[in-house]
């Protein structure tokens, strides 16, 4: 038995109302991405999931203090899911006291041994101050241990498809277990945002007192206008960061790593950002249930089902002599029937010249119901004669 394989269909966008006189007068040239300092680099716009600019997004490094995105992703879907409450109270231990208080000499909101504090406040420590007793604190008080409250960060992180990310502690403090992407990071960064909104706001605190300790915020860009989310620094890495900022609107999500020094990583997100918001425009290729395609039904009452998104399809093109834009629409065949209304059964894949810039989820506009055994003959031999050629 045969098993299904991708077909790949062209779709033609620039024939579309609004490009075709781009389609009369290619441009003469690729737009320039922007150079940049850091090693890797992934910039997104959030509502369209258009990549504005990567390089190295995929390549693992040691995320350091990033990797508390993915801590306070756990605490937060335990919000969430009334597994915890803001007014919990957890106990500060003697370890968590040592390998991430005060004694430790890292980032710390300086919770006094034997104490007992808030997730409300752990949160706030974690988020505003990176602190690693707050990780620590809020780990053993939700799951026992350390250890447990890691199984649980990877189990998560591949239940969100987070598929380079692995994690070896709460705190991102070093060790080899410790890897993750700009990819994943932004993935994770994004749904932070979107999940849990009202949470997300208290990466944009600007400062947070615990135990009469005053301590500003320690993300660089949230005097340029960011609201999320954090640094990170590790031996072999370099300087990295996760960002996100809003502007007319519009919501960036930016991640670099490989970068030399503090003031670099801060220059260069920066510039990075504001590059994303000066040079890119919306553009809407398809309207939410226009045909986009069709894709091929062998045995059904009809050849072709048509293929349509559930919302608009926008994505961002360079403001200044874009470049042709191509569209790719990919499925499993053969699409046997019965084929159901509003099934998801395709992907629209849009391109930039050879650069992915977003992905689609496209479903059947209408049910194909299996045909009859004349054309289900027919159908078979056309498959056979497809797979002999």
């Amino acid at each position: 038995m045969r098993r299904p394989f991708p077909v790949l269909l062209l779709v033609s966008i620039l024939a579309l109302p609004g490009f075709a006189a781009k389609a009369q007068t290619p441009a003469t040239s690729a737009p320039q991405l922007i150079e940049t300092k850091a090693t890797q680099v992934y910039l997104v716009e959030a509502s369209t999931g258009t990549v504005l600019l990567s390089k190295g997004e995929r390549q693992s490094f040691a995320p350091a203090s990033l990797a508390k995105l993915m801590t306070l992703e756990v605490v937060f879907d335990a919000l969430k899911k009334g597994e915890i409450r803001p007014d919990t109270i957890y106990p500060v231990s003697e370890y968590a006291w040592r390998t991430g208080g005060a004694p430790s000499r890292t980032s710390t909101m300086f919770a006094a041994v034997k104490s007992q504090v808030p997730v409300a406040d752990l949160v706030k420590g974690i988020a505003v101050q990176t602190a690693n007793d707050g990780c620590l604190i809020i780990a053993e008080g939700m799951e026992g241990s350390e250890g447990r409250f890691v199984e649980r960060m990877n189990a998560r992180a591949a239940e969100l498809g987070l598929a380079d990310s692995r994690f070896g502690n709460a705190t991102g403090l070093p060790h080899p277990d410790n890897r993750s992407t700009l990819y994943d990071l932004v993935k994770l960064s994004r749904h932070l945002a979107s999940t849990y909104p009202d949470l997300y706001q208290t990466f944009s605190l600007p400062e947070f007192e615990w135990n009469k300790i005053l301590q500003r915020n320690r993300n660089p860009l949230l005097g340029f206008g960011a609201d999320g989310l954090g640094t990170g620094f590790a031996e072999g890495s370099g300087f990295a960061m996760v960002a996100s900022m809003e502007r007319g609107g519009r919501r960036l999500f930016l991640g670099v790593s490989g970068i030399a020094t503090d003031k670099e990583r801060t220059d260069e997100a920066l510039r990075l950002l504001n590059w994303g918001f000066d040079s890119f425009e919306m553009r809407t290729l398809f309207k939410a249930g226009e045909v986009i395609g069709e894709a091929s039904v062998y045995g059904g009452a009809q050849s072709t089902v048509p293929l349509v998104a559930a919302a608009p399809v926008d994505v961002y093109v360079p403001v200044n002599n874009p470049e042709r834009l191509q569209a790719r629409i990919v499925y499993r065949w053969p699409l046997n029937p019965p084929v159901a209304a509003d099934r998801e059964i395709a992907t629209l894949n849009i391109l930039s010249g050879d650069r992915p810039l977003v992905s689609v989820p496209l479903k059947s506009a209408q049910a194909v119901e299996v045909g009859t055994l004349r054309q289900r003959a027919w159908d078979a031999l056309i498959e056979l004669l497809f797979f002999w050629i």
